[in-house]
């Protein structure tokens, strides 16, 4: 990866509403990948016919899978590199199905100066629809010297 994938920011350079956004379409390839990783195999993400008897009708991707695109956008854009993950709270609204495009998007809604942490709502979006909802708090090193 190339450093101009990578959005840096320090505390001092956030304010509240700042944002930032993502695009992903998940493929079938992204299922079969996570599940690898992961080890969580779970047949409604990896088995066409069960899955076709369950109340999605299909299969789906896993619900951390969506997450992990909130993740993404912490560790390279907003706050971006350097920043430490230290909580998330997740909603699972709807299911992420192959072929979906995926909107993650987190927007900074609180700041504490003196322990330079920041607090971030963080929604995955499938054609504007709410597919997962949550916040996250995060931790930032001291702005660099230059």
């Amino acid at each position: 990866m190339t450093s101009s994938l990578y959005q840096v920011h320090a505390f001092e350079d956030l304010s509240i509403g700042q944002n930032e956004s993502l695009m992903r379409t998940v493929m079938e390839r992204d299922i079969s990948l996570f599940a690898d990783l992961s080890g969580d195999a779970n047949p409604i993400h990896l088995c066409d016919h069960y899955a076709a008897n369950t109340k999605f009708g299909q299969r789906i991707a896993h619900g951390m899978l969506t997450a992990s695109l909130v993740s993404a956008l912490l560790g390279t854009r907003l706050p971006g590199p350097g920043a430490v993950y230290l909580s998330q709270t997740l909603t699972f609204l709807a299911p992420v199905k192959i072929g979906d495009v995926v909107t993650a998007r987190v927007e900074v809604v609180e700041l504490v100066a003196e322990r330079r942490r920041a607090r971030l709502f963080c929604e995955c979006l499938v054609d504007g629809k709410a597919v997962l909802e949550g916040e996250a708090w995060v931790a930032l090193p001291p702005a660099r010297k230059l």
